[in-house]
């Protein structure tokens, strides 16, 4: 397995303080850029269906000019599925969305969906797209998510990163080391993301079957405070550590 571990950077919330105000400021766009250049290896925008942050334009001049991939989040529904098929962003990840939730809560149920799923992910990869699935860390997720097609899965975080304790925290580290040899054996390229900050993407970026953390709103928090390059870098060095103590520990 590769030792590279890639880090994509959501904008979404930049979004989210434009949209409180209205107007054009500040711009997702904009913070995209900086982020690239302080070291950010892809962009994700999730485009929700009630647009609550990225609008359908930050699409369009994400994918006209970003330098690197980008992976639009998106739930499998018709509308998005012709949006993504238009704009062709490098990616997409399909998530689980709900009108009422401040953030996804979970994991796609890619093992109970899967025939509503083929035709979405079929779809899509006819149209050139690399399609993930943003799906729990459990075994029958992730064996769906190759019987659909999907070459690559990103783990949810959540748990992991919402654990009060130690004990917690190391169980559900645990499941997602698991869960990536899993994916790695099922011929499934893994990402991991939701959540994580400093203090938690270490521990991931230690896991060798994980290509790719996807960080946003810890990111952008910080931003508030220290710019969004600065939150960026420390940030690479955060997961640069974390993947060379892997390294260290084959186990």
């Amino acid at each position: 397995m590769t030792d590279e571990l890639r880090l994509g950077v959501n904008v979404d919330h930049v979004a989210t303080v434009r949209n409180a105000r209205g107007g054009a400021h500040p711009d997702p766009v904009r913070a995209a850029h900086m982020a690239v250049a302080a070291g950010a290896d892809g962009i994700t925008a999730h485009l929700r269906e009630d647009r609550r942050h990225i609008r359908d334009d930050d699409i369009v001049r994400l994918r006209k000019e970003l330098s690197v991939p980008l992976n639009m989040e998106m739930a499998a529904t018709p509308e998005m599925v012709a949006i993504c098929r238009r704009e062709r962003p490098h990616a997409c990840c399909l998530v689980p969305e709900k009108r009422a939730e401040r953030t996804t809560e979970g994991g796609l149920d890619a093992a109970g969906q899967r025939d509503s799923l083929r035709e979405v992910v079929t779809a899509l990869r006819e149209a050139g797209v690399r399609v993930s699935l943003f799906v729990e860390p459990e075994p029958h997720q992730l064996e769906a998510a190759a019987e659909l097609g999907a070459p690559v899965v990103e783990l949810h975080t959540g748990a992991y990163c919402d654990a009060e304790d130690a004990q917690r925290r190391d169980g559900e580290l645990a499941r997602i080391r698991d869960a990536a040899a899993r994916a790695a054996k099922l011929g499934l390229e893994c990402h991991a993301g939701h959540g994580l900050g400093f203090d938690t993407a270490g521990p991931i970026a230690a896991i060798a079957n994980v290509r790719e953390l996807n960080i946003g709103h810890f990111l952008i928090g910080e931003a508030v405070f220290t710019g969004i390059g600065e939150a960026v870098r420390r940030m690479r060095a955060c997961i640069a550590e974390g993947r060379a103590a892997g390294a260290d520990d084959p186990a």
